[in-house]
Protein backbone atom coordinates (compact mmCIF):
# COMPACT_ATOMS: atom_id res chain seq x y z
CA UNK A 1 0.00 0.00 0.00
CA UNK A 2 2.06 2.89 -1.20
CA UNK A 3 1.75 6.79 0.27
CA UNK A 4 0.58 5.12 3.66
CA UNK A 5 1.43 6.60 7.23
CA UNK A 6 -0.53 5.10 9.97
CA UNK A 7 -0.77 7.42 12.98
CA UNK A 8 -0.91 6.02 16.22
CA UNK A 9 -3.13 8.19 18.98
CA UNK A 10 0.59 8.97 20.64
CA UNK A 11 3.65 10.47 18.55
CA UNK A 12 6.54 7.91 20.06
CA UNK A 13 8.64 8.97 17.40
CA UNK A 14 8.06 12.59 14.63
CA UNK A 15 10.30 10.63 12.13
CA UNK A 16 7.91 7.28 12.09
CA UNK A 17 5.41 9.84 10.38
CA UNK A 18 7.62 11.09 7.97
CA UNK A 19 8.47 14.11 9.89
CA UNK A 20 4.57 15.31 10.83
CA UNK A 21 3.94 16.15 14.13
CA UNK A 22 0.50 17.90 15.57
CA UNK A 23 1.33 20.98 16.66
CA UNK A 24 1.65 21.11 20.13
CA UNK A 25 3.55 18.05 21.15
CA UNK A 26 4.32 14.48 21.13
CA UNK A 27 1.01 13.35 22.54
CA UNK A 28 -0.91 16.43 21.42
CA UNK A 29 -3.22 14.31 19.06
CA UNK A 30 -4.44 12.27 21.56
CA UNK A 31 -5.30 15.02 24.02
CA UNK A 32 -6.57 16.85 20.90
CA UNK A 33 -9.17 13.76 20.69
CA UNK A 34 -10.16 13.54 24.05
CA UNK A 35 -10.86 17.16 24.73
CA UNK A 36 -12.81 17.64 21.54
CA UNK A 37 -14.84 14.00 21.01
CA UNK A 38 -18.51 14.82 20.95
CA UNK A 39 -19.85 11.03 22.10
CA UNK A 40 -23.01 10.60 19.25
CA UNK A 41 -25.91 10.34 21.56
CA UNK A 42 -27.30 6.63 20.06
CA UNK A 43 -23.78 5.25 20.47
CA UNK A 44 -23.44 6.35 24.19
CA UNK A 45 -26.90 5.35 25.27
CA UNK A 46 -26.29 2.04 23.78
CA UNK A 47 -22.74 1.18 24.50
CA UNK A 48 -21.44 1.30 21.12
CA UNK A 49 -17.32 1.60 21.17
CA UNK A 50 -14.75 0.42 19.11
CA UNK A 51 -12.25 2.11 16.86
CA UNK A 52 -13.13 4.10 13.50
CA UNK A 53 -9.81 4.63 11.20
CA UNK A 54 -9.95 7.65 9.19
CA UNK A 55 -7.38 8.52 5.92
CA UNK A 56 -6.59 11.81 5.44
CA UNK A 57 -4.04 14.06 3.71
CA UNK A 58 -2.23 17.24 4.11
CA UNK A 59 -1.22 20.20 2.06
CA UNK A 60 2.07 21.98 2.56
CA UNK A 61 0.20 24.17 5.24
CA UNK A 62 -0.68 21.20 7.21
CA UNK A 63 -4.42 21.42 6.56
CA UNK A 64 -6.31 18.15 5.77
CA UNK A 65 -7.83 18.52 2.44
CA UNK A 66 -9.24 15.16 2.19
CA UNK A 67 -10.49 12.82 4.42
CA UNK A 68 -12.72 9.64 4.48
CA UNK A 69 -13.53 6.57 6.70
CA UNK A 70 -11.24 3.59 5.72
CA UNK A 71 -12.75 1.54 8.90
CA UNK A 72 -15.91 2.54 10.57
CA UNK A 73 -18.28 1.37 12.95
CA UNK A 74 -21.42 3.21 12.63
CA UNK A 75 -22.28 5.79 10.36
CA UNK A 76 -22.70 8.60 13.19
CA UNK A 77 -19.13 7.33 15.14
CA UNK A 78 -17.69 7.47 11.82
CA UNK A 79 -18.95 10.98 11.05
CA UNK A 80 -17.62 12.14 14.81
CA UNK A 81 -14.19 10.70 14.21
CA UNK A 82 -14.13 12.48 10.84
CA UNK A 83 -15.43 15.91 12.00
CA UNK A 84 -12.45 15.82 14.65
CA UNK A 85 -9.96 14.95 12.18
CA UNK A 86 -11.15 17.47 9.96
CA UNK A 87 -10.93 19.77 12.99
CA UNK A 88 -7.34 19.43 13.03
CA UNK A 89 -6.84 20.95 9.95
CA UNK A 90 -3.79 23.77 10.21
CA UNK A 91 -2.70 21.78 13.46
CA UNK A 92 -0.22 19.96 11.82
CA UNK A 93 3.47 20.25 11.01
CA UNK A 94 5.00 19.43 7.84
CA UNK A 95 8.45 19.89 6.85
CA UNK A 96 9.73 21.47 3.75
CA UNK A 97 9.16 19.33 0.73
CA UNK A 98 6.49 17.22 2.42
CA UNK A 99 4.65 14.68 -0.11
CA UNK A 100 1.31 15.97 -0.18
CA UNK A 101 -0.07 13.05 -2.11
CA UNK A 102 0.91 10.66 1.58
CA UNK A 103 -2.40 9.22 3.01
CA UNK A 104 -2.42 9.24 7.09
CA UNK A 105 -4.77 6.74 8.87
CA UNK A 106 -5.59 7.74 12.42
CA UNK A 107 -7.33 5.91 14.13
CA UNK A 108 -9.59 7.49 16.48
CA UNK A 109 -10.91 5.13 19.13
CA UNK A 110 -14.32 5.03 21.27
CA UNK A 111 -14.75 3.84 24.83
CA UNK A 112 -17.10 4.37 27.67
CA UNK A 113 -17.22 4.14 30.93
CA UNK A 114 -20.45 4.21 33.36
CA UNK A 115 -23.11 3.73 30.50
CA UNK A 116 -22.68 0.10 29.96
CA UNK A 117 -24.19 -1.00 33.23
CA UNK A 118 -26.58 -3.67 32.80
CA UNK A 119 -25.78 -3.84 28.41
CA UNK A 120 -25.65 -7.24 27.59
CA UNK A 121 -23.73 -7.69 24.27
CA UNK A 122 -27.18 -9.02 22.78
CA UNK A 123 -28.46 -5.58 23.51
CA UNK A 124 -25.56 -3.42 22.02
CA UNK A 125 -26.10 -5.66 18.91
CA UNK A 126 -29.83 -5.48 18.78
CA UNK A 127 -29.00 -1.52 19.22
CA UNK A 128 -26.22 -1.61 16.11
CA UNK A 129 -29.42 -3.50 13.98
CA UNK A 130 -32.14 -0.92 14.48
CA UNK A 131 -29.41 1.91 13.91
CA UNK A 132 -28.85 -0.06 10.47
CA UNK A 133 -32.47 -0.09 9.36
CA UNK A 134 -33.00 3.72 10.50
CA UNK A 135 -30.41 4.35 8.33
CA UNK A 136 -31.29 1.77 5.42
CA UNK A 137 -34.34 4.25 5.01
CA UNK A 138 -32.62 6.91 4.76
CA UNK A 139 -30.52 5.53 1.70
CA UNK A 140 -33.76 4.74 0.18
CA UNK A 141 -34.39 7.97 0.17
CA UNK A 142 -31.29 9.61 -0.68
CA UNK A 143 -30.91 6.50 -3.61
CA UNK A 144 -34.53 7.58 -5.11
CA UNK A 145 -33.59 11.46 -5.37
CA UNK A 146 -29.95 10.86 -6.64
CA UNK A 147 -31.91 8.61 -9.46
CA UNK A 148 -35.47 10.72 -8.99
CA UNK A 149 -35.35 10.88 -13.44
CA UNK A 150 -35.82 6.93 -13.74
CA UNK A 151 -38.71 6.96 -10.67
CA UNK A 152 -41.67 5.12 -11.05
CA UNK A 153 -45.36 6.94 -11.45
CA UNK A 154 -46.60 7.16 -7.82
CA UNK A 155 -42.98 5.98 -6.10
CA UNK A 156 -42.16 9.30 -4.81
CA UNK A 157 -45.22 8.50 -2.55
CA UNK A 158 -43.64 6.00 -0.58
CA UNK A 159 -40.46 7.85 -0.12
CA UNK A 160 -42.40 10.52 1.62
CA UNK A 161 -44.11 8.46 3.91
CA UNK A 162 -40.49 6.90 4.67
CA UNK A 163 -39.35 10.32 5.37
CA UNK A 164 -42.49 11.32 8.05
CA UNK A 165 -41.49 8.21 9.64
CA UNK A 166 -38.10 9.22 10.20
CA UNK A 167 -38.81 12.69 11.08
CA UNK A 168 -37.45 14.01 8.72
CA UNK A 169 -38.74 17.79 7.68
CA UNK A 170 -37.76 20.88 7.01
CA UNK A 171 -37.07 21.73 10.53
CA UNK A 172 -34.36 18.67 10.85
CA UNK A 173 -33.22 19.58 7.83
CA UNK A 174 -32.62 23.29 8.62
CA UNK A 175 -30.78 22.03 11.71
CA UNK A 176 -28.24 20.01 8.84
CA UNK A 177 -27.70 23.16 7.03
CA UNK A 178 -26.72 25.03 10.58
CA UNK A 179 -24.26 22.01 10.98
CA UNK A 180 -23.03 22.80 7.60
CA UNK A 181 -22.48 26.31 8.21
CA UNK A 182 -20.68 25.91 11.18
CA UNK A 183 -18.68 23.67 9.24
CA UNK A 184 -17.59 26.08 6.93
CA UNK A 185 -16.74 28.56 9.93
CA UNK A 186 -14.32 25.68 11.06
CA UNK A 187 -12.93 25.60 7.73
CA UNK A 188 -14.64 22.42 7.36
CA UNK A 189 -15.89 22.51 3.59
CA UNK A 190 -15.68 19.02 2.77
CA UNK A 191 -17.92 18.24 5.65
CA UNK A 192 -20.22 20.93 4.71
CA UNK A 193 -20.88 20.05 1.48
CA UNK A 194 -21.88 16.94 2.85
CA UNK A 195 -24.48 17.86 5.15
CA UNK A 196 -26.12 20.71 2.28
CA UNK A 197 -26.02 17.33 0.05
CA UNK A 198 -27.65 15.26 2.07
CA UNK A 199 -30.67 18.21 2.47
CA UNK A 200 -30.82 18.04 -1.40
CA UNK A 201 -31.05 14.11 -1.68
CA UNK A 202 -33.92 14.46 0.63
CA UNK A 203 -35.63 16.17 -2.50
CA UNK A 204 -35.49 19.74 -0.65
CA UNK A 205 -33.79 22.88 -2.16
CA UNK A 206 -33.55 24.44 1.10
CA UNK A 207 -29.78 24.09 0.56
CA UNK A 208 -29.28 25.24 -3.00
CA UNK A 209 -28.04 28.19 -2.26
CA UNK A 210 -25.19 26.72 -0.23
CA UNK A 211 -24.17 24.18 -2.53
CA UNK A 212 -23.87 26.87 -5.14
CA UNK A 213 -21.68 29.12 -2.89
CA UNK A 214 -19.76 26.55 -1.28
CA UNK A 215 -19.59 23.01 -3.29
CA UNK A 216 -19.45 23.82 -6.64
Amino acid sequence: MRNLIILGLIFYSALAFGQVQFKSGKSGFASFLKDNTVYPSYSRDNCIQGTVNISFKLDENGKVYYSRVSKGILTELDDEALRLVRLSSGKWKVPAGYDTTISIIAPVNFQLAGYCDGKTNEDIQAAIRAYQNEEALTNSVINFYKNIDQAKPGQEVQIIAIKNQLGIDDEYLESRIKNGLKKIKQGDKQGACEEFLFVKYMGSKLADQYLEKYCK
